[in-house]
């Protein structure tokens, strides 16, 4: 258990990664992306707050269920700056997700469903082509698959 001391203390990078289990370039790199902050000692180190943990611990998280850098730093943006989350700040960041992940959901069964069909390219290399493309007039649309992911 940390005495009060201990836990007000405040962390080195060394210390993010070590207690976050990324690598220390990964910990530069959310905070180039903005996603966790930093501040410099007298001695001109750099210091984190213990809160940054838990935003390491989100961020790993996110990434891991496809959530774009972009979508997280937007979501880690909306939570307060001068205190420790709170469970009803994780909920509303975490709706801000579900949406996302559902569509993500139902485009990979969309693909998932037809993958065996046609991958969508517009390719006319099958015959029984469930989405057929006579004359690729697709081809003008550019090159890859369009059809499944028109993203």
């Amino acid at each position: 258990m940390l005495s009060s001391e201990e836990y007000d203390k405040d962390l080195t990078v060394g210390e993010v990664a070590r207690r976050s289990g990324v690598a220390v370039s990964t910990i530069h790199f959310y905070e180039a992306q903005g996603l966790i902050r930093s501040w410099r000692n007298s001695g001109n180190q750099r210091r984190f707050s213990r809160d940054v943990l838990r935003r390491v611990a989100v961020i790993k998280v996110a990434q891991r269920l496809g959530i774009s850098l972009a979508s997280i730093a937007d979501a880690l943006n909306a939570l307060p700056e001068d205190r420790t989350p709170t469970t009803a700040d994780w909920q509303c960041m975490s709706e801000r997700w579900r949406q996302e992940l559902d569509e993500r959901i139902a485009k990979l069964t969309r693909l998932r469903d037809n993958l065996d069909g046609c991958i969508g390219c517009g390719c006319l290399s099958i015959r029984d082509c469930p989405l057929r493309n006579p004359w690729d007039e697709l081809g003008d649309g550019g090159a890859g698959p369009r059809l499944l992911d028109p993203a």
